[in-house]
């Protein structure tokens, strides 16, 4: 039996409920792997399952932070393994699930993590891009770690602004410090599940079935609340595929019809990248749908043969 069953794939394939089928199969619990369900208040935009939908079954790393909050890969890693802990302490399977691969990886792996010093370098980095641009702290990038600049996207401030931190605080590169953790052994053993679909477009047409059944929900009202509450269009948050365009249609930078097809569009294409990231994985277990025989089967004939 493996230490943990991890379901991954892209948006809208149906990880939730192959996830609970399998912890009341096999008495597990459910710990998610979705970096937006994260947060307090951002349920329909984030598909994050009902009560109706986890049938009994306790689900962990859902409403953990707040929108306004900085969430980052490792404070999931810190909150999902004490889960993954516990779950096990009790003689129980975990069963992470969900789309965000990184987290995933990370989690099983037991990937080490370079400090956050809270020594306002972030914050001075932060000011430096305001005022002069993120390409001059690029070039600074590029001198001292040029693997780690040309991974990264000139539009991706963030990642660049944390790459630079890590070596002016600690004097070493992110990269030397990922390459060091990549040849530690996994922390668990885990069985990796995948679902996805062939042909492609039968699962671009539950992406975009799923936006509408958002929309009915009360997507607009849900952003309308947030927004109400005072969390920034800014926010990291904010910025997850329907929360953007929605916000953007309040303002009136575009209609309402735009912005859902600006979601369906944005969701098709994370789901595309979704993809791409798990197919590197050689041990995932494609579970591809529609199928002669019911996902659940598959996934346990697959466990038996993994057990």
């Amino acid at each position: 039996m493996p230490d943990i069953i991890c379901v991954a794939g892209p948006t809208a394939s149906g990880k939730t409920a192959l996830a609970v089928e399998l912890a009341l199969r096999l008495g597990g619990e459910v710990v998610s792997c979705d970096s937006m369900q994260i947060y307090r208040g951002m349920d329909i935009g984030t598909a994050k399952p009902t009560v109706e939908e986890m049938r009994g079954v306790p689900h962990h790393l859902l409403d953990v932070a707040d929108p306004d909050e900085a969430f980052s890969v490792s404070r999931y890693v810190a909150l999902a393994d004490a889960a993954v802990q516990d779950i096990r302490s009790r003689g129980r399977l975990p069963i992470v699930a969900g789309g965000t691969g990184l987290y995933m990886d990370s989690l099983v792996l037991g990937r080490a993590f370079a400090p956050f010093p809270e020594t306002g370098k972030r914050q001075a980095l932060e000011r430096e891009a305001e005022e002069g641009g993120i390409e001059p702290l690029l070039a600074r990038l590029r001198a001292v770690d040029p693997a780690a600049a040309g991974r990264l996207h000139p539009s991706d401030r963030k990642r660049i602004i944390r790459a630079l931190e890590v070596y002016e605080e600690t004097g070493r590169t992110i990269t030397q410090h990922n390459e060091e953790s990549k040849r530690l052994p996994p922390k668990y053993k885990a069985l990796w599940l995948g679902l996805s679909f062939e042909p492609r477009a039968l699962l671009y047409e539950r992406i975009d079935r799923r936006v509408l059944q958002m929309m009915d929900q009360g997507l607009v009202r849900e952003v309308e609340g947030l927004l109400a509450r005072g969390i920034s269009p800014k926010a990291t948050a904010m910025q997850a595929i329907g929360y953007k365009e929605i916000a953007a249609a309040l303002r009136g930078t575009c209609t309402m019809d735009e912005a859902v097809a600006a979601i369906q569009q944005g969701s098709r294409r994370y789901a595309k990248r979704q993809l791409t990231w798990f197919r590197r994985n050689p041990e995932l277990h494609w579970l591809l749908q529609p199928a002669e025989r019911p996902t659940l089967e598959q996934a346990l004939d697959q466990l038996k043969t993994e057990s």
